[in-house]
Parts: structure tokens; C-alpha cells; sequence
């Protein structure tokens, strides 16, 4: 999946406001403006879209971790240069405070069925012989789901 795409997925399904969206990279990258947001938001076929690196859609989500579950001791965690989807369901799953099941329900509500062993693969180590890549059909119904869950009323397009 695109980071773009995952970043307008996440603020529609929160509800989050442009200055909501800014304080949230800011909490991480302060460096990060409202226009940079905007930008990152427009469709792909728009003359100033631009693409959302790994670097900053980490530092949301880790602004998001931070204003989901609250800030930490110490400094707020440097961003990965590099992301995978299975970083991007981790970090999703810490900011939600989710469990296993909690996992489980979200891919239920997006009618996408997954059993408790593959959830445990995709949060291992790569270098665990059990380990699971996160293909994009996962982490797409996943966010549908979330989205079924933290904004029932709105209407979801099937993938």
C-alpha cells in the first residue's frame, strides 16, 4: 500500500482536523508543515500531490502512538528510515492498544478471516521461522476494519 494512502485512511477514519494532523507530526517532527500535510493527502492525480515517505509516515505513526497511549520518558523515538507493513501494523496495533483478538474482530468486521496463528506470524521477527510478510490485502482490510470500528456510521469502499 502507498503511505499516502494509509495516512488518509487513518485521519478519515479518526476524524482528524489539519491542526490535529500537524500536532500529531509535530509531537515526533516538528519540522513537518500543514501544507506538506495537504499535500500528502490529495489523490495521486493532482498537480501538488506528493508522495509520503517512510520516514514521515513513521513519524506519524509513531506522534500517533504518542497521542493514542501518551507520552513517554525521554525523547520521542526517531523514525524508521525504512517500513514494512508489518512495522505499520505493529506500530498501529501499540497505538490502538490491541490484542490478538482485539486483531481478530477488526479483520471480522472487514469481513476478511485470518486465524490467531497468522495475527502472532506478522508481529515476529523476521528472522523467526514463523514470521509473516503483511501482504497489502492484510494491512488494507485491516484499516477497513479499524475504520468499521472507530467510525461505524461511515461508509467504508469495498476493497
Amino acid at each position: 500500500m502507498r503511505n499516502n494512502d494509509i495516512l488518509r485512511s487513518i485521519r478519515y477514519t479518526f476524524d482528524f482536523s489539519d491542526a490535529k494532523m500537524t500536532a500529531i507530526f509535530g509531537s515526533v517532527d516538528p519540522q513537518v508543515t500543514r501544507g506538506q500535510i495537504i499535500d500528502w493527502l490529495k489523490k495521486e492525480d493532482e498537480p501538488t500531490f506528493q508522495n509520503c515517505s517512510d520516514r514521515h509516515l513513521a513519524a506519524f505513526l509513531n506522534g500517533l502512538i504518542i497521542e493514542k497511549r501518551g507520552k513517554q520518558e525521554g525523547p520521542p523515538p526517531e523514525p524508521e528510515q525504512r517500513l514494512t507493513n508489518n512495522l505499520i501494523l505493529k506500530k498501529l496495533k501499540i497505538a490502538l492498544d490491541l490484542k490478538g483478538e482485539d486483531i481478530l474482530a477488526i479483520m471480522a468486521l472487514a469481513r476478511f478471516h485470518i486465524s490467531e496463528h497468522e495475527v502472532s506470524a506478522l508481529f515476529r521477527r523476521p528472522d523467526n521461522k514463523h514470521y509473516r510478510l503483511c501482504k497489502d490485502q492484510i494491512l488494507r482490510n485491516f484499516l477497513k476494519g479499524v475504520q468499521r470500528k472507530y467510525r461505524p456510521n461511515a461508509l467504508v469502499a469495498e476493497a
